[in-house]
């Protein structure tokens, strides 16, 4: 089976539990991991979608009893399989109410399913961390490499509707991947701060974690 719901701690009874929903994305980040590595601690992390919502209930039994948070993540864009996670949300909300929910994402939801997916979202997550990674359309564009178009106004605008959705909404930037590209994180955070979202300036780790 592959791997759906995994972990990055080193001890038995993690408190963070990831839910790896898809390896579909409409970005192709020159950092990403996924360029680098196939795995995360040893999980094989790619797969073809092919899998039902019993099928993620099962690998997170596993965690269940040290679970304090679940975050999807993963090797893709989780909105990509919405309604998925929008079943895995409510099985959570309503079996382990006291978990909190959180996505990281790059943003584009909203521009794909032309929709406020945040708002679709109140109520089932209660953080997001959206991908900012530039302080500019050209940088992002450079960086992100995004298959939709004005994906960069397109990602603010989601963190805003998330932060009007009453969601904790954190925006981050990756810094140190390449002596190229020297971000503006001031400005990155400026930027953050004005759509009414907490900044996270993220060190980049060669293996990831």
């Amino acid at each position: 089976m592959y791997t759906l719901v995994y972990s990055i701690n080193k001890d038995d009874n993690p408190s963070t539990v990831y839910i790896n929903l898809t390896n579909s994305c409409t970005n192709a980040c020159i950092f990403c991991l996924r360029t680098q590595k196939d795995d995360v601690c040893g999980k094989e992390m790619w797969h073809d979608d092919e899998y039902e919502l019993e099928d993620i209930i099962e690998q997170f039994k596993n965690f269940e009893n040290s679970a304090k948070e679940v975050v999807f993540c993963g090797y893709g864009e989780p909105f990509l399989r919405k309604e998925m996670m929008k079943s895995f949300c409510k099985y959570l909300r309503k079996n382990y109410p006291n978990i909190k929910i959180r996505v990281n994402t790059n943003g584009h939801a909203s521009a794909i399913y032309k929709t406020d997916i945040p708002d679709e979202f109140k109520g089932l997550i209660d953080a997001v961390s959206v991908s900012l990674n530039a302080s500019s359309e050209d940088e992002y564009d450079e960086i992100c490499k995004p298959k939709i178009p004005n994906a960069y106004q397109a990602m603010q605008d989601f963190a805003k509707s998330c932060v009007k959705a009453g969601m904790d909404v954190s925006m981050s930037v990756v810094t140190g991947f390449d002596k190229v590209h020297n971000i503006n994180v001031e400005k990155c955070e400026e930027i953050a701060k004005s759509l009414g979202a907490n900044f996270r300036n993220r060190e980049f780790i060669s293996h990831g974690y």
